[in-house]
This record gives structure tokens, sequence and C-alpha cells, in this order.
């Protein structure tokens, strides 16, 4: 916690939330083949916590040197190390129980040590036709700029090349993982084809380190660690008055190539010597984090860890549900005239979504359509509808962040396909990121121009829909619709004044309206009146918000909030925070909403929303939260919490020592509450098809 003892630090809290991702790894009674995503994704977490949090801590510390203030930035890095060091531990015993189990049923995830002869051969003929062709090592030297061209998050062999009598030489092999699979199965002699066999592209590498450097070098022996290097990935946006935008996050993303690393993790039997020079021509500050480990580095592509075994040693599918409203009508635009709809992916199928553009694209009433885009898939189909639709004649206008961290390379190109195809593309203002997830589109009907708008919580994108669970709000309510026509038009001048009634807008109104939400709320409790806070964020990191809540939990507001990552706040401490409960939900699906609930006196509000409370949600980024008006679905978004906060499976209690200790079930049935939701709304979905089948006989 801070020194102030009401706040627990964001980083650490955000390192508890992996703890939870590698609970799931561990969790015997999850798929085998599941755990090993679960490595894989708590992997892959860890490198973009690096990318981002651990470097900005770093920027602290140097920043309190430059100015001659020893801060409690340096207290706050060495609790990460120490916290890290402990996962990473955890990491390793898991990662080898993991491999127990894989083998108990027949999977081999092998090195290249653990090869039968035959295999090897296989292997070595499979090496040099199909691998061999995308390596070319890299010969370190005293005077080359190492950093200039090690890419970040990659992992690499560095390969020590020794002769009896002449200096050690070294090289450096990237894993190729964009052009080829990380995992190779390999083939088993007859007799013993039970056994699924699996090896790393990184020990094939290993295996066939002869093949790359015999007839090139002369050496007697070789042998290869891998090693792995993290860098900043913060960048600073050049304001040159001759620069577009387009051309500053170009520059930008150069500048993130050649940026300082913050970690730097190699095999923990490398050679000291070999460690001490990539040390040193990493240029590794004392403020860096140097970290020991195993031969495999780069353990996010275990995400993808193929199923070589029985379908039940991954989770099986759930169908996506389709929506009786939009199944039942002829287009999508009379669902969502005749009410307000509203889906919960990966539940819903986001087909819908796709369905809508689509038919916006070529609909001759259709005149206009506005979409903003933070992420979107590699082969976009939202993108592809929004050139049909400018090929149709439509007015088609997306705004593009190109400041989405880790896809601005993606949404350049984007940018520029658009552009060329005659679609309006919009920036934003550099600084302010757009984060908001609205789609307005504009169509000519018997009673005049009627506008439909989509307002949600996740991205467009098909991906992660599949994966993520998020709120979309499909409506035609005149008053929202409106308002987010105005939503359009801020991005597009952001300076110039607007005022929103409805909707909470950042940064032009979600603190204040916040602010007397919760306000609202002490009012009620003072008044004995119904009063009560629901939220479900991502993160809960604002400072400014977290006092409020304290503050509605002593004047007697009961507060519940189900956070999956960072929480600064801590919940039941007597005198600051006794009338809050927070709980945490990691299982297959990423939980992604952001919905607030203020019960009001017993008119309750509720909310879904693009925003997390935290200050760059709040202050520094276009965001949107919209109101539920329809109590249909309003109490359907309740029913849905109230299924999370049941449940005994997969949920964590959070507390100020983040010892994340599962909910205790004790007499109470055991609920999965994403499973339990799957099958509430597959009762939903087939109660509202009966309804507007009956409706629809008695028109």
């Amino acid at each position: 916690m801070s020194a102030n003892n009401c706040y627990i630090d964001k980083e650490l809290s955000w390192l508890s939330f992996n703890e939870r991702v590698l609970q799931e790894a561990a969790d015997k009674s999850v798929p085998i083949i599941e755990r090993v995503r679960f490595l894989g994704i708590f992997s892959s977490n860890l490198d973009e916590f690096y990318q981002v949090r651990f470097a900005d801590v770093k920027r602290r510390i140097l920043i309190n040197e430059e100015q001659g203030i020893d801060g409690t930035a340096k207290e706050l890095l060495s609790k990460i190390q120490d916290k890290v060091l402990k996962l990473n531990q955890d990491f390793d015993h898991l990662y080898n129980d993991i491999l127990l189990e894989m083998a108990r049923r027949h999977i081999f995830l092998v090195n290249e040590l653990q090869l039968t002869e035959y295999q090897k051969n296989w292997l070595k003929r499979h090496f040099v036709s199909n691998l061999l062709p995308h390596i070319t090592p890299i010969i370190l030297t005293d005077d080359m700029d190492l950093l200039s061209f090690l890419k970040d998050a990659y992992s690499y062999l560095v390969v020590e090349l020794k002769k009896e009598g002449q200096a050690t030489r070294y090289a450096l092999i990237e894993i190729p993982t964009d052009e080829i699979e990380r995992f190779i199965k390999v083939p088993e002699p007859k007799g013993r084809r039970r056994r699924k066999t699996i090896i790393l592209l990184d020990n094939i590498i290993r295996l066939c380190l002869d093949e790359i450097f015999e007839g090139f070098f002369d050496y007697d022996s070789v042998e290869a660690y891998a090693m792995k290097m993290t860098r900043d990935a913060e960048y600073d946006l050049t304001n040159e008055v001759d620069h577009s935008l387009l051309e500053n996050m170009s520059d930008s993303l150069d500048q993130r190539l050649t940026a300082l690393p913050v970690r730097f993790v190699y095999q923990r039997d490398m050679p000291k010597a070999m460690v001490k020079r990539i040390i040193k021509m990493l240029r590794i500050s004392d403020y860096d984090s140097v970290l020991p480990g195993a031969r495999y580095h780069n353990f996010k592509d275990f995400i993808g860890f193929p199923n070589v075994g029985m379908r039940y040693l991954e989770n099986p599918p759930l169908p996506p549900i389709e929506s009786a409203d939009f199944r039942q009508s002829t287009n999508a635009f009379d669902a969502i005239r005749q009410r307000d709809v509203l889906l919960y992916y990966p539940y819903h199928t986001f087909r819908h979504m796709t369905e809508l553009v689509r038919q916006a694209s070529y609909d001759p009433k259709v005149r206009s359509i506005r979409i903003n885009v933070y992420r979107v898939a590699k082969n976009s189909r939202i993108i592809n509808s929004m050139i049909d639709a400018a090929n149709n004649g439509k007015r088609v206008t997306v705004v593009v962040e190109l400041q989405a961290r880790f896809d601005e390379e993606a949404n350049i190109e984007w940018a520029r396909v658009l552009t060329d195809a005659g679609v309006k593309v919009v920036f934003g203002t550099p600084g302010l990121k757009i984060h908001s997830k609205l789609c307005l589109i504009s169509r000519r009907e018997e009673d005049g121009l009627r506008e439909y708008a989509h307002i949600g919580t996740g991205n467009f994108h098909e991906k992660t829909a599949r994966i993520y669970t998020d709120f979309s709000l499909f409506t035609a309510d005149k008053s929202l619709t409106a308002e987010v026509r105005k939503v359009f038009n801020f991005i597009e001048n952001p300076y110039k004044p607007v005022k929103f009634n409805h909707l909470i807008v950042s940064p032009r109104n979600s603190r204040n309206r916040l602010y007397r939400l919760i306000e609202r709320e002490i009012e009620h409790a003072k008044a004995k009146r119904k009063a009560g806070i629901t939220l479900k964020v991502n993160n809960l990191v604002d400072t400014g918000l977290v006092d409020m809540l304290y503050k509605a939990s002593n004047e007697g507001v009961k507060i519940r909030m189900i956070i999956r990552g960072m929480c600064s706040l801590i919940p039941g401490v007597k005198g600051l925070s006794q009338n809050i409960k927070a709980i945490s939900i990691v299982d297959r699906f990423l939980e992604h909403p952001r919905v607030f609930a203020f019960e009001n006196g017993g008119e309750r509000d509720v909310f879904i929303s693009s925003a997390d409370w935290m200050t760059r949600n709040i202050d520094n980024r276009i965001e949107v939260a919209t109101p539920i008006k329809d109590q249909r679905l309003k109490d359907r978004i309740m029913d849905i919490l109230e299924i999370q906060f049941s449940d005994r499976a997969k949920a964590r209690v959070i507390d100020k020592d983040m010892t994340n200790a599962y909910v205790k079930r004790g007499n109470r049935k055991k609920i999965r509450s994403q499973v339990e939701i799957y099958d509430y709304l597959k009762q939903m979905e087939r109660t509202e098809k009966r309804r507007l089948a009956d409706k629809q006989k008695n028109e």
C-alpha cells in the first residue's frame, strides 16, 4: 500500500491480477490444454506490464533523480522486482507440473535431447527444407549497436562458438515465429501412434546449429542460450506544424524500435561472460529488471498451444447465441426501430454487428455511416463494409485512433486503405485518445431522417468478440442518437462547446457526472431511502473516484464491485470502506465490460461504458457511457451481474493483502458465472423468440 495506507499501488495490484491468471493455470479443474494457454496469457500480460507500467516507474525514478527528489518510486520498483521474481518461480514450477500432466495424457513437449534418432533425422530434414531459409544469424561485434535491430519481446538464441586457442565468438538468432509455427508436431514411429510429441521451434534450431554454422565458421563446440529483451513502449509525439498526425505516429513507432530496454531475461545457465556482454550491449541500467529464467522465454506463444489430443482436453465450445430481435426481423434496422437491442458477447454472436454495417453499406435508404475504430481484426469485415459503403456512394466517416497502444501500425495502414477508398478518415486530437465504441447510421425513411446508433463497451473486433465479454446497445432512441452525433462532431471539433444531457462523455462531463451520481446515493442513504452502487470495471485506480466511494461507504451506501484488474481501493476497512465489497473473476473469457448502477432511491439507473475508472479514461480520453432506458434491458444487465456476484468457482476476493483467495462457497451451489450466464441468455432468447412469434401471429 501507499504511504497513506488508503490506496494500493496500481502496479502491485496489476501483478495481483496476473497472479489470478496464473491461478487458472494451476487449477486442475481447468482442462490441461487451457492451463497451458493460461501460461501464455500470463506471459503476454507480463510483457505488456514491463513495456508500460514497469517502464513508467523507471521513468519516474529517473525524473526524480534529475530533480534531486528521493521519491517512493525506488521502493515500489523493489517491491515489483520481488513480486515478479516470486511469480516467475511459481510459473516455472507450474510449467513443469503441467508438462507431467500432459505426459499422462500422452502429449509430450520435448526438447532436442529427448528425441529418438528417427525423430532427429526427420527434424533435420524438416529444418533444411522449411526452416533454414528463415534463419540468418547476426554475428556480435564490439562496435555494433545491438539495440538498433533487436525486436521488442521477441525470443532469441545467443550462440557461443568455441575454438581452442581462439577468442570465443557469439551470434544471435531470432526465433522466426512471424513466419513459422512455434510448435511442431513430430511424427512417431509405428507402434507409438497414441503418443503425441511436440517440439518448440527454439529446440529444433538448437538441434540444427551445425546446419547453420558448419562450413562458415571453424569451431570445436557450439551452444545456444535463450534470451529476451523488453523495451519501454511509451513514445513522444512531435508537434511540428508541417507534420500530419499520421506522419508523427509513423515517426513515433520508429522511436519505439530504438527505445531503451526495461527487462532482460536470460537462460539461467548462460555463461557469465555472455550475460555480461549482452547486458553491456543492451545498455541495461541498475533500474532495469534482469531475470534468469528457463530455456524458453516467449511463452506468450503458448496462448495458441495446439490440442493434439482428445477434445475434452480443452473447453467445450459454447455456440454463439442468436438475438431473437434481429433474427425475427426483416433487417437490422427494423429490429432496432421496434425497440432497443442489447447483446452480450461472446455469448451473443458478433455477426449481428457485422451484418448491420454490411446491410448499411448497400441499403439505398442509408445516407451516411460514422464509426470510430480503436482496435479491429486483421481482416476486418467492419472496415471492408465501410469501403463498400463508400463505393456505393454513402457518406462514410471513420475515426481511426492512431494511438491505440500496440495497434498503431495496423491502424496507420487501415487509415491509408480507407483514405484510398474515398472514406473520410478522422484522426482526432493528439494527446486525446478516442476510446469510445460508437457507430451512427443515418437513414432516409418514410417519416423522415432516422438515426441508428451502436454504443458499446468493446471494440469492433471480430476476433476479440469471441473471447472478451462486452455489451453492445443498438438504439434508435432520438435522445441518444442525437448525442452520439454530438460526440462525433466533438471528435472533429474538440474545442467547440458541447453539452450532453444523457450520455456521460469523457473528458467533457464524466468526472462531474460520476461525482454527482455518487453524491446522490449519499443523499439517499442519509434520507434512509434505497441507496447502493454496483460497479463493474476492468480497473479502478483514479484516486478522486476512489475517495468518493470511500465517502459514500462512510455515509452508509452499500457498494459492490467486480474489478477484473487493478484496484487501488481497499475494501472492507473499518472507518474507510466497511460498506464496500469487491471480487474479481478470471475464467475462460476475459471480463471486459464496464457497468455502473446506482439505486437512486428505488429508481435504479444503469449505464454501460467504454471507460474504466482511471484518470486517463476520465480526463484524457474520449469515452462514452450510455444510460440503459429500457427496463427489460436494465433487468437483464443486473441479472447478469447478480450471477457474477454469486460465482463460487472463479470469483476471488479483493482485499488489502492481495491474497487472491477464492470466494468461499459455504453450503451454496458451486456456480461458475460464465457458464450460468450463457444458459441464462439462451433461455432469455428462447422466451423472446416465442413472444415475437406469437406477436406476429396476432398481427
